[in-house]
């Protein structure tokens, strides 16, 4: 058993200081406030926090889709790009931009990643999680339909072909690599990608999370309505066994009715502020999300940012504009806004991909983030204030130390395979450019 001390930790009840952890085959074991004893963290400490979405390659994309083509750009257009790109990807590059990726991760505190896989590349991802430490969620995605009404798939879109049978043969085979730091689970890409028969069929194959994207763009809601009588989370929590398993993406279009029903649920909504503000998604209702006790967390999808505190910071702007009001996200047991927000993401996006993770207390895997004292921006801070600076401040090394289920990934804000990763992304986007 290995002790730590932290003059200050964000524990599940708020900040504490002087705050021994003690840690054991990857958990923790005890905390106590108020305790000295074990060795000094160099920072305040937060929980690990968990990418509920991920799709590592388009993180090579990144900037590539800012070119106003003819006539309006949205999400369509941008995904006519993705479908060009993806189509000269190899399994190799795609593993390079994976592990580049998960260091950018870790490097900036997450320490967990669900991998909504619908490239079927889950050997590559398995190796990048391994190589970087980063606890990894597979969740092998079913794509069977182009659109609504089972419209075959077009040519672009047959790299992300599956079936019902497709996604249990690949469940079986990552379960042969299953432990605390890998978890399966499966993904049904969208109601418009999967028909109600298969998604009922392909929620049976396991007993891990389901993600699904839902309610993302207004043309989708419409033509859900047309094609199932419902809108798409209308639908889901009509027709599906909606609870904690479930992870709705973006689920940004909804009803006030909706909103309710799906924070009944249990299930988590994952959010992708940065993704969604790229492709003009629109604004997910948090606040009266949140009014109802609906679980939320956050992802990076295109990976446009790499960074949680920029994620939340992004997420509880959004709230303000659509408010026109400050210091949205927050309660009365709780008034600082990073502070709430970093704690609520962490726990819902370990509740989404499957892990003991997301906050500092006994039973949970102890996955650490250190922030560095010595920061300019954390000089004379304390308590709420930490969390504050860390997600506002905008300073983009704050992030001194990140455990992984006791091991130490990054020291000093350096991760071991950083600059052998770099390399081979560099080599990877190069050949995809040429």
């Amino acid at each position: 058993m290995k002790k730590y001390y932290a003059r200050e930790a964000l524990l599940p009840k708020g900040w504490a200081r002087d705050v021994t952890i003690a840690v054991d085959n990857g958990d923790i074991v005890e905390v106590k406030a108020g305790a000295r004893g074990g060795e000094r963290l160099a920072g305040p400490v937060l929980p690990g926090m968990a990418n509920l979405h991920s799709h590592a390659f388009q993180r090579a994309m990144a900037g590539l889709t800012e070119m106003r083509g003819p006539g309006e750009d949205d999400f369509w257009t941008w995904r006519e790009l993705m479908y060009r790109f993806v189509e000269r990807l190899t399994p190799a590059q795609a593993k390079a931009i994976a592990t580049h990726l998960y260091v950018e991760m870790l490097l900036h505190g997450y320490t967990a990643v669900a991998e909504f896989n619908y490239v079927h590349d889950f050997d590559g991802h398995l190796a990048a999680a391994r190589e970087t430490g980063i606890a990894i969620t597979l969740l092998p995605s079913l794509y069977t339909w182009s659109g609504f009404g089972a419209k075959p798939l077009q040519p672009r879109q047959r790299r992300f072909s599956s079936s019902v049978k497709d996604i249990a043969r690949a469940v079986e085979s990552v379960k042969r690599y299953a432990s605390p730091d890998v978890r399966i689970g499966v993904a049904p890409h969208s109601l418009r990608a999967v028909d109600p028969a298969a998604l009922k069929e392909v929620i049976g194959i396991t007993d891990g999370p389901i993600h699904i994207h839902a309610a993302e763009q207004t043309k989708e809601v419409d033509e859900c309505k047309a094609a199932l009588g419902k809108r798409p989370v209308e639908w889901l929590l009509s027709q599906m066994p909606i609870d904690e398993r479930w992870c709705i993406v973006h689920a940004t279009h909804m009803t006030d009715e909706e909103t309710r029903a799906l924070a009944a649920s249990g299930a988590v909504a994952g959010l992708c502020p940065t993704t969604e503000g790229n492709l003009g998604d629109g604004i997910f209702p948090l606040a009266e999300y949140r009014a109802s006790r609906g679980r939320y967390g956050i992802g990076g999808d295109s990976h446009v940012s790499r960074d949680p505190a920029e994620e939340l910071r992004l997420l509880e702007y959004f709230q303000r504009v659509t408010a026109r009001k400050r210091n949205v996200v927050t309660s009365a047991a709780s008034p600082g806004v990073g502070t709430t927000l970093w704690r609520e993401a962490a726990a819902g996006g370990a509740q989404a991909i499957g892990r003991r993770m997301g906050a500092i207390a006994p039973g949970m895997r102890a996955d650490l983030v250190v922030l560095d004292a010595d920061h300019a921006d954390l000089t004379g801070r304390t308590g709420d204030a930490i969390a504050n600076a860390l997600v506002f401040s905008g300073a983009r090394d704050l992030v001194r130390d990140v455990m992984v289920a006791g091991r130490w990934v990054v020291k000093r804000g350096k991760h071991a395979a950083e600059e052998g990763a770099a390399s081979a992304y560099k080599r990877a986007v190069k050949q995809l450019l040429s």
